[in-house]
């Protein structure tokens, strides 16, 4: 399983990835937004262990029994592991590390049970306005287990559950015959509140899908179903963040269609977009799987691919050349033909911010449609003499087009 978009890695136990999982079917990303969920927010996470902490240490200062100093040393390390392991996760997700997922949901489980646990050895002791306060600690907190874990309703009950039912042995065991109500009390309230905490879910997982499909369809062409002008921006915003970070070239290859408006002329708008159609399914065919095939409008569209090596662009460039040449079955039994003019630009090489990568890329495809057509030209083959023609017809209002793509959309 791959690391997800959000950095965080996924639980790979059988046991935590069946507590972090949802009986619902979700999309991959909209699953790795759930397991992001799992860290939370870290001034809330300090603000519960800074009241778990406190109670402990007041307890066992109150009542340094030997139980009560194990249970308080057990909260103090499981506090302060699980504290290291979210500030390492911060870290990880910035550098693409793992971020230690099983152990997150493993040590949530333990800190419900110390929860309890307290709760627990201090009713037995008989102390009840002590008790008052550490029952009213961890209701609180166990309470707030519905929404913490929200994105994973089995690991809420699970730690509920942890909290619970420790508590709930102390009561009975402590003598006092009101609180065997618990015993009643406690299980109801286990079922009540992970009830609560499925429909939370539910709700959460419908609103990220609502959102997702707002998201795709502001990022999709609709005719070719490949990316648009805004997919392609946030798309290219994200490589060139990644490569400045890892050193991740890549290659942009910019396509215009050639002998598309004879197509249009001939035989309509309508043939002409089933013919967008099939070229943008042969693109998907082309391109890889972390590949970007997008439309900017038109007859144009742009690939971006993984490698920033001359060589593997060219043969790419060849391969799209080929492919996008083949006749377009029509009705009736006939094609059309058209071909494609392809200018390519390499990051860093050719440039590090997405304005320079796309003039320069424009620049190549002008140079190509200007060797005949049907042709790939790399930018770095542009001389100065060149460019500067190009750069000064762009000015005019001709020659390549100026797309400030960091401004788009």
């Amino acid at each position: 399983m791959v690391e997800n978009e959000h950095g965080f890695s996924p639980p790979h136990w059988g046991l935590t990835r069946w507590l972090a999982g949802t009986s619902q079917p979700v999309p991959d990303d909209v699953r790795a937004a759930l397991v992001a969920s799992l860290f939370g927010a870290i001034p809330i996470f300090l603000g519960g262990v800074a009241n778990t902490l406190a109670i402990a240490v007041l307890v066992t200062l109150w009542h340094p029994a030997p139980l009560l100093i194990a249970w308080c040393a057990l909260e103090v390390v499981i506090s302060l592991t699980r504290l290291a392991i979210l500030l390492h996760a911060r870290r990880a997700v910035r550098r693409g590390g793992r971020t230690f997922t099983d152990l997150t949901i493993v040590l949530a489980v333990a800190w419900g049970f110390t929860t309890g646990l307290g709760a627990c050895l201090i009713l037995v002791t008989g102390d009840w306005p002590t008790a008052i306060v550490v029952c009213i600690s961890a209701a609180g907190m166990v309470g707030g287990m519905c929404f913490r874990y929200v994105g994973a309703p089995r690991l809420a009950t699970a730690v509920i559950a942890g909290a619970l039912l420790p508590a709930t042995a102390g009561a009975i065991l402590s003598g006092n015959p009101i609180l065997l109500v618990s015993a009643v009390q406690a299980p109801a309230l286990l079922v009540a509140m992970s009830m609560a905490a499925f429909q939370l879910h539910r709700m959460l997982v419908a609103t990220m899908m609502a959102e997702r499909e707002q998201r795709q369809r502001t990022r999709l062409d609709v005719l070719t179903g490949l990316a648009n002008r805004n997919g392609l921006v946030e798309d290219l915003a994200g490589r060139l963040a990644r490569g400045a970070a890892q050193e991740a070239p890549f290659a942009l290859l910019y396509l215009d269609l050639d002998g598309f408006k004879a197509v249009n002329d001939t035989y309509g708008h309508l043939v002409g977009d089933r013919v967008l159609a099939m070229v943008a399914e042969r693109l998907r065919e082309i391109v890889g799987p972390g590949d970007t095939a997008a439309r900017l409008g038109g007859d144009e569209f742009v690939v971006l691919a993984a490698g920033g090596s001359a060589i593997s662009a060219l043969a790419l460039g060849r391969a799209l050349l080929a492919a996008i040449a083949a006749p377009y079955p029509l009705a009736d039994g006939r094609t059309a033909r058209i071909g494609v003019s392809i200018g390519i630009a390499l990051a860093p090489a050719d440039g590090t911010d997405a304005d320079t990568l796309m003039t320069r890329a424009d620049t190549a495809l002008y140079v190509a449609k200007a060797r005949g057509k049907a042709a790939v030209a790399l930018a770095s083959e542009v001389d100065g003499d060149t460019r500067s023609l190009w750069e000064s017809m762009r000015r005019a209002g001709a020659g390549p087009r100026d797309h400030q793509l960091a401004r788009a959309g």
